[in-house]
């Protein structure tokens, strides 16, 4: 698979998708977005392959070299996601409303 075109270093991993035995994983350092990559699902524990899942990595010689994976980061984006969703769908009242 693809190389982790990435530093040496600790990241935050974030799944974006899953599909036919594979993860596209998405690289944060901070709140910044810094890579990504397809890696074999495989490389990931069991319990972070699926989408949005976050993870805690090590990258290493261009390759994952340590995850983990933060079910209470997972549940606080997806719930952080949610919030925004509800906000945006609901629109202002026009002024015909009343």
């Amino acid at each position: 698979m693809t190389d982790i075109e990435l530093p040496d270093g600790e990241y935050t991993a974030v799944v974006d998708s899953v599909e036919d035995g594979l993860a596209t994983v998405f690289f944060e350092r901070g709140s910044e977005e810094v890579g990504n990559a397809v890696l074999e699902a495989a490389r990931l524990p069991a319990d972070a392959r699926h989408a949005d899942a976050v993870l805690s990595v090590t990258v290493r010689d261009g390759a994952l070299a340590a995850a983990s994976y933060d079910p209470e980061s997972t549940e606080t984006r997806a719930n952080a996601a949610q919030d925004r969703f509800d906000r945006l769908s609901k629109r202002p009242p026009s002024e015909d409303d009343s």
